[in-house]
């Protein structure tokens, strides 16, 4: 028999949000498809009825599952014989946790972009549903796909570095030096409407990448923080900026920086960890170079699928050495792992070891804890707070 009859179904899934105009929907569904594991098959792809029919139209998907309420759709899913498996919601930041707790409730799978909920007290009732509900809940903290920063966490946790001392994490872009919220991009106005986006700006919205990527590759506990939250745009109300220093658990020592309004910078997500025996080096906008620094010996320049990596690293590679991927097959090794998790779920058995760690409901509540946190910091002067 052929491996096609062998292989599993695709999952359905169903999607909140990311109609025509939106960007970070059409990035789910790239993801969703590159591996093949997901098929879309319903959504409420916006608020306003009309535009909702042609979002679903323009991506196929039959007119009796096209939604204008997301309720609605969590209802008559949840009643199909051929319902979905999982729910994608790509909204705004404000309507996070009352979707996901509909689906849940429903009884349908999850998967949700970041930070979870704009409150710490939605994001713990959120984690304790997920936990009596007994379904998956992903969240798409998609830096955590990359290869060769699963390369770097997996020689993290080997010891290769020694002692951890040291963990720099930035995040720079430049694209809100302006106010483009004034200028009808979508984007930016909602990013910068505390209505839609929360509390935190620039903090909620890249600070918590970089908060995660620096805890998924080191496996360190923020113990306190102090923070400095500022908007440099005039007439702005949340953040664009954010300077910060960070204690660990067990001593080691940190910085995050991130920021919307650093010109010349598109997408620098960077990271640097140092320990008794060695150093890392990774970088976003250059996803395919891992440094490694051994104390007193000469930098290491490890490449995605080259040699000397690890079993995580080589099983998030789809193509030979020297073809980059990068930041959609990032994002699809994710919703690779979440499609085995659902269906070791379906099969009651245990998913493949190197598919189970990914972001999920925790991580949703330590990233809101931890823009709760900084926020506190910074409104008393940057004085340290405890996590």
């Amino acid at each position: 028999m052929s491996n096609e009859h062998n292989a599993p179904r695709r999952l359905r899934l169903g999607m909140v949000g990311g109609g025509q105009g939106a960007f970070i929907g059409g990035v789910h569904r790239i993801a969703a498809r590159i591996d093949d594991h997901f098929e879309l098959v319903a959504g409420a792809f916006a608020s306003d009825p009309e535009r909702a029919r042609a979002s679903a139209a323009t991506l196929h998907v039959a007119p009796e599952r096209a939604y204008a309420d997301y309720r609605a759709m969590a209802d008559a899913e949840g009643q199909r014989e051929d319902g979905i498996d999982v729910v994608a919601i790509v909204t705004p930041n404000h309507l996070h946790f009352d979707v996901a707790r509909t689906f849940l409730e429903a009884g349908i799978d999850v998967i949700c972009d970041k930070p979870m909920t704009t409150t710490l007290e939605d994001a713990r009732a959120l984690a304790d549903l997920v936990e009596r509900s007994g379904r998956f809940f992903g969240l798409t903290h998609n830096y955590s796909g990359y290869s060769l920063v699963r390369q770097a966490r997996e020689m993290v946790a080997a010891g290769e570095l020694g002692e951890l001392r040291v963990v720099q994490v930035e995040y720079p872009q430049d694209w809100l030096a302006t106010r483009l919220e004034d200028q009808g991009v979508k984007q930016a106005e909602w990013r910068t409407d505390p209505k839609r986006s929360g509390p935190a700006g620039c903090l909620g919205d890249i600070g918590t990448h970089a908060y995660h990527l620096a805890r998924f590759v080191t496996g360190l506990e923020v113990e306190s923080l102090a923070a400095d939250l500022h908007a440099f745009v005039d007439g702005r109300v949340l953040d664009d900026n954010v300077h910060m220093m960070l204690r660990f658990k067990g001593g080691a020592r940190g910085m995050l920086w991130s920021s919307q309004v650093a010109p010349g910078r598109e997408n620098g997500l960077r990271l640097r960890v140092y320990g008794s025996r060695g150093g890392l080096e990774w970088h976003q906008e250059d996803p395919n170079e891992l440094l490694y620094t051994p104390q007193g010996e000469p930098p290491r320049r490890l490449t995605r699928n080259g040699p000397g990596l690890g079993e995580a690293a080589m099983a998030a590679v789809r193509i030979p050495p020297g073809h980059p991927e990068g930041y959609l097959e990032a994002f699809a090794q994710l919703y690779s792992d979440f499609a085995e998790q659902i269906r070791a779920r379906h099969a009651n058995r245990e998913a493949h070891s190197l598919a189970r760690h990914t972001p999920g409901v925790a991580d949703g509540v330590d990233g809101v804890l931890f823009i709760t946190r900084a926020l506190e910091s910074s409104r008393a002067g940057g004085t340290w707070v405890n996590l």
